[in-house]
């Protein structure tokens, strides 16, 4: 127990003080919430006490709403109040910014109070007695229509996938992992999760450059460390020094798919570390990851399902798709979240029965994605259907760009799309009908950028005085993405 948990400013945190700090934290959420079952949000960086938070609420029997730091008040509205949450715990600074938008029935406390509970040394709530399958936390992630969706997990959901990616990276109890990636994201959350699991300590790191994290790295002799292919871009493109690199002996990456000139660049750049390519979608926290020993002959490939995950790939029928015959990816399993947080109409679009074939049955996540499998059982991704937009590490939703925009009161209508982008993955494309004789890119820029969070930020605005339709008499998306496309090349 006297192990670290947690290396966080100048500070050291033991398992033994952790699990303490946890109890009174739990009990002073409760109290603050009225009762076990309430939601309880927190927005806030990577402090102490956003690394208690998901422990402190499944403690208290409350559900954990953590909400993503980047996000602006319009969506931080919107969750609180889709969610129904009783607390948000936030800083002032955050909290100023919702004014009067505060959902009925919300309170709000300082995170200083909360610091200051951990610190107490006063008594706090046992280990808890929940159920497996009680609802531990909702994550909000965006869909390709509307506001963001909150999807809900499990005590088991939480438990199972930390088990499962502390087995299959062989995280021991002398790491130190580095957690860049945001808590609001399953990824992120599970960072701290899986390593407190295999009993290894944690370095949370909210980043401004890229050389934060190679100094990071250095200054915990950082042994694992979580990316996305942006930031793996940045990382291969400075310089690093030999000991800080050697350090690190797995790297991992999800929210995107890593390109072979990126995976060459890594080997380069980190010799001594496994590469480690993952795959994986809120709704199933995560379904796929690559073996190291294979990323060099088949840098394209997702891998196989990981422990607790059985992963089919299934025609429009639902049967079982050939080797090397495109098919819609499903996930079955114990890993299978719990559904859309008060919308049975999309759970019921992507939770469905598992395929007859499936070991586990019961429900399964439909992923829309279509992949194929090759005679050695290795899975390839081969298209989205649906029209999110994937860029920098983050699910977008175009029509939550879309709808900011037409917010502004300066345009009409609002199309949002992805182009392929080097850095990003994808970039984010807008095309609007404004008012006639009233274009005003830089008052329409200015209000996105109070509006919506830097990675939900279009690169271009172009303006137009019609848009393309459809014989339905709706937007022709894709029309509009084609034309766009076809100007720039020209």
């Amino acid at each position: 127990m006297d192990a670290p948990a947690l290396l966080i400013g100048d500070g050291v945190m033991t398992f033994g003080e952790l699990d303490d700090a946890v109890g009174r934290l739990a009990s002073w959420l409760l109290e603050q919430t009225g009762g076990p079952g309430e939601r309880v949000a927190s927005w806030s960086a990577k402090t102490r006490l956003a690394c208690l938070m998901p422990l402190a609420a499944a403690r208290a029997g409350l559900i954990h709403v953590p909400v993503n730091p980047l996000l602006k008040a319009p969506q931080v509205r919107h969750i609180l109040s889709d969610s129904g949450a009783a607390l948000l715990v936030a800083n002032g600074a955050r909290t100023s910014t919702l004014g009067d938008g505060l959902p009925d029935g919300c309170a709000i406390q300082d995170a200083a109070i909360g610091e200051a509970v951990i610190d107490s040394g006063g008594q706090g709530l046992p280990p808890s007695t929940a159920e497996p399958d009680d609802l531990a936390v909702i994550l909000y992630t965006s869909g390709s229509t509307g506001r963001p969706k909150g999807v809900m997990l499990s005590h088991a959901n939480l438990w199972l996938g930390a088990e499962s990616v502390a087995s299959y990276l062989h995280i021991a109890v002398d790491d130190h992992v580095l957690a860049v990636l945001p808590f609001s994201f399953d990824y992120g959350q599970n960072q701290l999760l899986s390593s407190w699991y295999a009993g290894a300590a944690v370095a949370p790191l909210d980043y401004l450059a890229p050389r934060d994290v190679v100094k990071a790295v250095a200054r915990h002799r950082v042994t694992t460390l979580a990316g996305v292919p942006p930031l793996w871009v940045q990382l291969v493109e400075i310089a690093w020094p030999e000991e800080a690199a050697a350090h690190l002996k797995r790297l991992t990456n999800s929210g995107g798919a890593l390109t072979p000139s990126l995976i060459d660049a890594m080997r380069a750049t980190f010799p001594h570390a496994d590469i480690y390519p993952m795959y994986g979608l809120t709704e199933a926290f995560r379904s796929t990851y690559l073996d190291p020993k294979f990323v060099a002959d088949h840098p394209t490939s997702m891998g196989r399902a990981i422990p607790h995950a059985e992963v089919l790939v299934c025609r429009g029928d639902g049967t079982i798709a050939a080797d090397e015959e495109p098919g819609e990816l499903v996930h079955c399993g114990p890993l299978v979240a719990k559904g859309y947080w008060r919308d049975e109409e999309r759970t019921a679009q992507r939770f469905k029965p598992a395929p007859r074939e499936s070991q586990y049955g019961g429900t399964a996540v439909w992923s829309g994605d279509t992949v194929r499998r090759d005679a050695n059982h290795l899975l390839y991704f081969v298209g989205r259907d649906d029209a999110m937009i994937k860029t920098a590490g983050n699910r977008v939703s175009p029509t939550e760009v879309e709808d900011a925009a037409v917010g502004s009161g300066l345009i009409y209508e609002a199309v949002a799309f992805g182009v392929p982008d080097a850095r990003l993955g994808a970039a984010i494309i807008l095309i609007v009908r404004g008012r006639q004789g009233g274009e005003d890119e830089e008052g329409l820029a200015a209000y996105l950028r109070q509006n919506l969070p830097n990675f939900m930020q279009p690169v271009a605005i172009e303006w137009r005085d019609e848009l393309p339709r459809n014989p339905n008499g709706k937007i022709d998306r894709a029309a509009i993405a084609a034309d766009w496309s076809a100007e720039t090349v020209a």
